[in-house]
């Protein structure tokens, strides 16, 4: 006799198995096939909102011909460097890519061409200060990771560069906020002066 509901049970297993298994690409498994560099030089400091980064990147022709039939994306992303992820579990290296935080932000997505690939992006607002490198991603038909490409090496120690974040005070908000205060200053002395004054007015009748 089938229990009641047993069915159903096996079902969501077996939906959460698949659901866990889709897309579980593991880091180590990807071959290096793409060559990629970006123009920060070693210890630069840029600065988020203002500076721009050119990355260029193209097939590894030393790998047999057609190891790159199966790309069809490519995908740059902004990532941090080792020191920028100590003590941030929110930034951790993992080798499941699903859930590997350590390329967090998107620079750009074109589709896959083994040559003649560059593109400037001007660092967005909102990116926080730390130490980061560029790497790109080949995804395949099915938008999963199938190779990869960064501007460092593979202990990431080279290559690596700053971005200063936003302080979030401009030279127009700090002129502003001496104006106002120097107003008050004035205003308060006006005020005392004109008290002084209002009240010699009523001694003197």
């Amino acid at each position: 006799m089938e229990l009641p509901g047993f069915s159903f049970i096996v079902f969501l297993l077996l939906s959460c198995f698949a659901t866990s298994s889709h897309g579980a690409v593991s880091f180590s498994s990807l071959q290096r096939t793409l060559i990629l560099t970006a123009s920060p030089s070693q210890g630069q400091v840029l600065k988020a909102g203002e500076d721009k980064i050119t990355v260029t990147w193209s097939y590894n022709t030393t790998f047999p011909q057609g190891t790159d039939s199966s790309y069809k994306t490519i995908k740059v992303k902004l990532c941090y460097a080792p020191i920028s992820q100590v003590d941030r579990a929110w930034r951790k290296t993992v080798d499941s890519l699903d859930k590997d935080k350590t390329c967090q932000f998107k620079i750009v997505a074109k589709p896959y061409s083994p040559s003649n690939n560059t593109f400037t992006w001007t660092i967005e607002q909102d990116i926080p200060t730390g130490t980061y490198f560029v790497r790109a991603y080949a995804y395949n038909s099915a938008d999963e990771e199938a190779a990869f490409g960064q501007s460092t090496d593979a202990h990431k120690t080279i290559n690596l560069f700053e971005i200063q974040a936003i302080s979030g005070r401009h030279t127009s908000i700090d002129i502003a906020a001496a104006c106002f205060s120097a107003f008050s200053i004035v205003s308060l002395f006006g005020f005392f002066y004109l008290e002084k004054r209002k009240a010699k007015s009523v001694q003197q009748k």
